[in-house]
C-alpha cells in the first residue's frame, strides 16, 4: 500500500483543505495553538515543521503509523529539507533551489528539473543526475565560498595574483586541518576560477567542507590501493586547462608530529607536476586548526563573536626540475614553510593538551608513528 503524506511548514489548518483536494492520505504540518473560542493564541501546538524540525515531526508520525522511513521516498525542492531526504531510504529532488541544487550534487541525490520537458518514458529511478564535475555545479559551488558563508572564520588572504588567471596549475597546501580545503577554496574563489579537490577519502566525508570540495569535482584517493587512477584523473584535469588542489602531506600530522617545523610530503604532487608540466603554487595555511582542530568531528561553527584568523599566503610558482620526485617535493615543502609565520619555524615542545587536539577523537595508535613517517611514493 503507498501512503502519500505531505509535509509542510505551512499551518495546518491552512494547508490541510488543499491535501484532501489532492486526495492525499495524510498532512504533516506546523499546528497553533487555540483559544477557548476558536481562535489563534499565538503559541505552537508541537514542532515548528521546518528543517530539522521537520525531520522529527516526520519521524514521530512514522513511528505512530508504523513507516519506516528507509523504506520511503521523500521529494522537495529545498536546501532547508536536507534533513529530511537524508533521513529516508529514497531522496529525490525537483525543481530544486540552487543551494538544493548543489547538495544533491554533493550527495549524488536524483534531481528533475521541470524547467525542460521531461521524458515521460523514464520512471523515476532513471531521473537524471547532475554530474559532481559539471561547470555549472562548480560554478554554483563557488559562490558558496564566499568569506561570509564561514562566519566562525576570519581570513586574512593574500598573493591571490600568484595563481594564474587562466590555464592549468597544481595549487598545493600544508595540512592542518580538515578546515583547510573550505580556506583552499575561499581564496581561490576571489580569482572567480574553480578548483578540483585531489584527496583522501575521510576530507569527502567530512561535514561541510566534504560535500563542498565534492560539489566543485573533487578526485578521491583512497589510499592504500596503490591505484595511479586518481593521479591520472587529475592530470586529465590539468590537460583540460583546470586548477587541481592538494596537500603534499597526505594526511594532518598526528600528535607531536604537528607542532614539528619540518614539513614532511610525499610524492604525489611532484609525481603530477612531472607528468603534467604545469605551474605548482604553494599556499601556506596558518590558523585552520583553530577552526576545526584535529581532535573534533565538526568545526567549531558557533565562535561567531571572536573567531579564529586563518592566514592564507599565496606563493609564486616553485622551481622543480622534473628529474627527482624527493628532490622536488623537498622544494615544494620548503616553498610552503616559507609562506608560514616565524612561529611555525620555532622548536616547540608541545603540552599534552596541546597533543590531544592534535589526534583524532578517541585516537590509541602509536603516538611516534607520524615521527617515524618518512615521504612516500603515493
Amino acid at each position: 500500500m503507498c501512503i502519500m503524506v505531505m509535509a509542510t511548514t505551512t499551518p495546518y489548518d491552512l494547508v490541510k483543505p488543499l491535501a484532501d483536494l489532492l486526495g492525499l492520505d495524510d498532512v504533516v504540518a506546523t499546528r497553533y495553538g487555540l483559544n477557548a473560542d476558536g481562535t489563534y493564541d499565538g503559541t505552537l501546538d508541537g514542532p515548528f515543521v521546518w528543517s530539522a524540525g521537520k525531520l522529527s515531526a516526520v519521524r514521530d508520525w512514522a513511528v505512530a503509523h508504523g513507516v519506516d522511513l528507509a523504506e520511503s521516498f521523500a521529494y522537495s525542492d529545498s536546501v532547508y529539507d536536507t534533513p529530511l531526504l537524508a533521513a529516508v531510504g529514497h531522496p529525490f529532488v525537483v525543481n530544486p533551489d540552487p543551494r538544493m541544487k548543489l547538495m544533491a550534487a554533493a550527495r549524488r541525490w536524483p534531481t528533475l528539473d521541470l524547467s525542460a520537458a521531461a521524458d515521460l518514458t523514464k520512471d523515476v529511478s532513471s531521473m537524471a543526475k547532475i554530474p559532481v564535475v559539471n561547470m555549472e555545479i562548480q560554478r554554483l559551488a563557488l559562490s558558496f565560498t564566499h568569506p561570509l558563508f564561514f562566519p566562525y572564520a576570519k581570513f586574512r588572504i593574500s598573493g591571490t595574483d600568484n595563481i594564474p588567471a587562466s590555464g592549468p596549475a597544481i595549487i598545493v597546501g600544508n595540512h592542518r586541518s580538515y578546515f583547510d580545503s573550505a580556506a583552499l577554496a575561499v581564496t581561490i574563489a576571489q580569482t572567480d576560477r574553480t578548483v578540483r579537490f585531489l584527496g583522501k577519502k575521510e576530507v569527502f566525508d567530512a561535514p561541510v567542507v566534504g560535500q563542498l570540495a565534492a560539489a566543485m569535482g573533487g578526485i578521491r584517493v583512497d589510499r592504500g590501493t596503490g591505484s595511479d587512477e586518481p593521479l591520472q584523473a587529475a592530470a586529465e584535469a590539468l590537460a583540460n586547462g583546470d586548477l587541481v588542489a592538494m596537500m603534499p602531506q597526505g594526511t594532518i600530522p598526528r600528535g607531536k608530529a604537528f607542532y614539528d617545523p619540518q614539513l614532511k610530503g610525499r610524492w604525489g604532487a611532484a609525481r603530477l607536476a612531472a607528468l603534467a608540466k604545469v605551474p605548482v603554487i604553494p599556499v601556506g595555511l596558518w590558523g585552520t586548526e583553530k577552526v576545526w582542530p584535529r581532535s573534533a568531528r565538526v568545526p567549531n561553527m558557533l565562535n561567531l563573536v571572536a573567531p579564529p584568523t586563518v592566514t592564507v599566503t599565496v606563493g609564486s610558482p616553485v622551481k622543480l626540475g622534473h628529474r627527482s620526485p624527493d628532490a622536488d617535493t623537498k622544494r615544494i615543502m620548503k616553498a610552503l614553510m616559507d609562506l608560514l609565520p616565524a612561529e611555525s619555524r620555532e622548536q616547540h615542545e608541545p603540552t599534552a593538551e596541546e597533543i590531544a587536539l592534535a589526534l583524532p577523537p578517541g585516537y590509541k595508535g602509536d603516538l611516534q608513528h607520524e615521527s617515524r613517517r618518512r615521504p612516500g611514493t603515493d
